[in-house]
């Protein structure tokens, strides 16, 4: 691939600059703050439980809410629930939420503020057939797409509001399937070729976004979208809206929107973000905005140019930020936790290991062979881990020299970001040493490590758990998705327990060591066919005990195939009352009783040969803290 540039300094934080789009009276971009959204989830025709509903999610701190317009009728509804929130002194811009049907793009464009189009089913076809085009058949598709995109482009430049162009990795069309590839590069090329129609109109007032499941497609794909649009030059200035589609519910979606928002925030990329949780929505803002506020004590510190002028911007990467590759290094055995003559091996093609402290090692070790499957691996004093400044040239030549691998790490007590700090020893390191990552260095007993340095910056722990939480899973899930560690330490958070059982799922979340059961779990909207809160926990409470077998969960059509790609199987809204089962994205099961639908999908795992009988599973699943 040629040289692309995502972000102006990998190793030194700065915000994209972008131009502002207006949405209603709340600017995106430019010198605006970070905005938060979200979306209500009643049927569209109810209008005043859409009313109800807005007002809650702006009691809250949204600053923009999304409604679907599956129709022209739904469509034509968003007049009167526009007129009544305005009536109501509610002036949160709203957004149309469009799929499949162009012609209810234009009646809503007619009441919002702003459009919400997907390039992949809005005047394109998605039933996943296998077609070679020719370069004038592909020209054909594009200037028919043109005819039925221009109107809408036309409507909202007339009547000055926005659009985003949102590209769902789940949802790309059979002519971009078949040219790209289920691809980042397909999703970016998709949304270009929206973008290209638009600016032809001489419109501009429009947001990308590039929404997946798994957050490495997600910040792979933002940073190429980004990249092309440096590339295609500075009049591309686009703001960016972010987010993690079917993140699920609880902690894993929490930890899954940090790695996959949070890193993108921690790089400088997006402007307005939406944490997508199978919850009621009221319960996406308080973590949308934390993410928003623990951005300046994530990227906090002296740049690693500091004190070693030339060293990060004569420094080239260690990994593609557009394709992960895990980082190649060379295993290494070293003493286990629960028995130090027990070998663990860690590094090369080894799973990625989790280590704790011995100060909280003996606090549990009592315990151990009650903890199932969150257990600590390694003591973080046993191997003799080697901790260096990775701008310190003498330390990092010495490491170099080695012939036998070291575990090596960040010192606790560098003065900037864990971010660049792992990524500049990824990149001096010689790689056959095994990389350990820390969520936080604030670990070391000096008083002046927990106070508020001049310029304001604070080194304490995060204030609660979620806080705890977004940050070790923004800092160590963006560096797992950028393929660096091979052994992690949650030292952010104190109760051991805890700690270990967020280190986990960390790793569950950044898909670098599967261990349970994986969900993709849609947030419910005015399509959802089901109950999606009470329709997951009955699949959970079904399913939990199936390590390493990933379940879709889909309320309806839009995503669903395509998010299932890599889902083993799947179970989405067909009709009222009715579920298709999936596996993977092929419809095996049409048209079944919601009441029956469960114990039709063990069935169907059982007829897979992925099904066991759960034994002993509260052990399993619950671990001591």
């Amino acid at each position: 691939m040629r040289e692309l540039s995502y972000c102006e300094n990998p190793f030194a934080y700065r915000r994209r600059k972008t131009r502002q789009v207006k949405v209603g009276n709340v600017g995106i971009g430019g010198d605006n703050p970070i905005r938060v959204q979200s979306m209500i989830t009643c049927d569209t025709m109810d209008t005043d439980a859409s009313i109800q509903q807005t007002v809650e999610l702006a009691n809250v701190g949204c600053e923009i809410v999304r409604i679907t317009a599956p129709t022209v009728k739904d469509s034509r509804n968003l007049e009167h629930i526009v007129k009544g929130l305005r009536k109501r002194g509610c002036n949160v811009p709203i957004v149309a939420d469009i799929h499949f049907k162009p012609e209810a793009a234009m009646e809503a464009a007619k009441w919002v503020d702003k459009v919400r189009i997907n390039p992949g089913n809005y005047a394109d076809s998605k039933k996943f057939v296998i077609r070679e085009y020719t370069d004038e058949q592909y020209a054909a598709e594009l200037n028919r797409i043109r005819e039925r995109f221009s109107p809408l482009v036309d409507l909202c430049k007339k009547r000055g509001i926005a659009m985003r162009i949102g590209t769902n990795h789940g949802s790309l069309s059979d002519r971009i399937l078949n040219r790209y590839g289920d691809t980042p590069l397909g999703m970016v090329e998709s949304a270009l070729e929206f973008a290209r129609i638009a600016r032809d109109l001489d419109y501009h007032d429009f947001i990308f976004s590039m929404k997946a499941s798994n957050p490495k497609i997600m910040i792979a794909t933002y940073r190429l979208l980004v990249a092309r649009l440096n590339e295609l030059g500075p009049d591309w200035n686009y703001p960016l809206h972010l987010g993690v589609t079917e993140a699920g519910e609880g902690e894993d979606a929490r930890i899954k929107s940090a790695i996959g928002i949070g890193s993108l925030l921690a790089d400088g990329i997006g402007d307005t973000i939406r944490v997508s949780l199978t919850e009621d929505s009221p319960h996406e803002i308080p973590v949308a905005k934390a993410l928003v506020e623990l951005i300046p004590a994530v990227t906090a510190g002296v740049s690693p140019a500091k004190g070693a002028a030339d060293t990060a911007a004569t420094t080239k990467l260690s990994f593609d930020p557009y394709s992960y590759q895990r980082r190649a290094s060379e295993a290494m055995t070293v003493a286990g936790a629960a028995d130090p003559g027990q070998g663990v091996r860690v590094g090369g093609q080894e799973l990625i290991r989790v280590i704790v402290r011995r100060a909280n090692f003996d606090k549990i070790a009592h315990k151990i062979d009650k903890m199932g499957d969150y257990k600590p691996e390694i003591i973080y004093e046993n191997p003799r881990v080697v901790d260096v400044d990775p701008r310190d040239d003498a330390a990092i030549g010495k490491l170099n020299t080695e012939q036998n691998p070291q575990l090596v790490t960040v010192r606790d007590d560098v003065d900037f970001a864990a971010i660049p700090a792992f990524r500049l020893l990824a990149a001096r390191l010689h790689p056959r040493h095994p990389i350990l990552l820390k969520d936080v260095f604030t670990c070391r007993a000096s008083a002046a490590a927990d106070a508020a340095r001049e310029d304001g910056v604070s080194q304490k722990r995060p204030a609660n758990f979620l806080d705890t939480l977004l940050v070790a899973a923004t800092n160590m899930g963006s560096l797992l998705c950028d393929g660096i560690g091979d052994a992690i330490l949650v030292q952010g958070e104190e109760a051991p327990g805890q700690a270990l059982r967020l280190s986990y799922n960390i790793l569950q979340a950044a898909g670098s060591r599967i261990f349970k059961t994986d969900y993709v779990a849609c947030p419910s909207c005015g399509r959802t066919l089901f109950n999606l809160q009470t329709t997951t926990a009955k699949i959970k409470e079904a399913t939990l005990h199936l390590k390493g077998v990933k379940i879709a969960i889909m309320g309806c059509i839009v995503n669903g195939p395509g998010e299932m790609a890599d889902a083993d199987f799947g179970y989405v809204g067909g009709a009222p009352g009715k579920v298709n089962l999936y596996v993977g994205k092929t419809a095996v099961k049409f048209n079944i009783p919601e009441a029956e639908a469960v114990e039709r999908l063990k069935d169907l795992i059982r007829e897979h040969g992925k099904w066991v009988e759960p034994a002993n599973r509260r052990a399993t699943l619950q671990p001591a803290s």
